[in-house]
């Protein structure tokens, strides 16, 4: 089968098995946000989080379960419909100034 991929601005997101050692994050008021916008205060966030776990492997790793299909969404950038499943959450990185920092939405 073939591994789900998409971009949403600086996350991607893709088919992946979740380690049995990640650990469930805190919601934020409710929201699931996989990450956030430092420079708009946007968020790239499941709409309708409802059977929706945000994990993390020892901070260094994210990691999404969906036990339906959900939406991606965030202000600036369109909507992304997510089928049911697991996936690896990325954010993307960028080499400035001797070291290699998150890109900044």
């Amino acid at each position: 089968m073939a591994k789900f991929m998409a971009r949403q601005g600086d996350v991607l997101v893709v088919s992946a098995t979740i380690p049995a050692n990640a650990k469930p994050k805190e919601r934020d008021n409710g929201r699931l946000i996989l990450a956030y916008g430092e420079v708009t205060g946007h968020a790239h966030q499941i709409m309708d989080p409802e059977g929706a776990v945000l994990l993390s492997v020892a901070e260094s790793a994210t990691f999404l379960r969906l036990a339906k299909g959900a939406q991606l969404v965030h202000e600036e950038h369109a909507t992304i419909d997510l089928p049911a499943g697991e996936y690896r959450v990325i954010q993307q990185r960028e080499y400035r100034y001797g070291e290699s920092v998150r890109v900044r939405d």
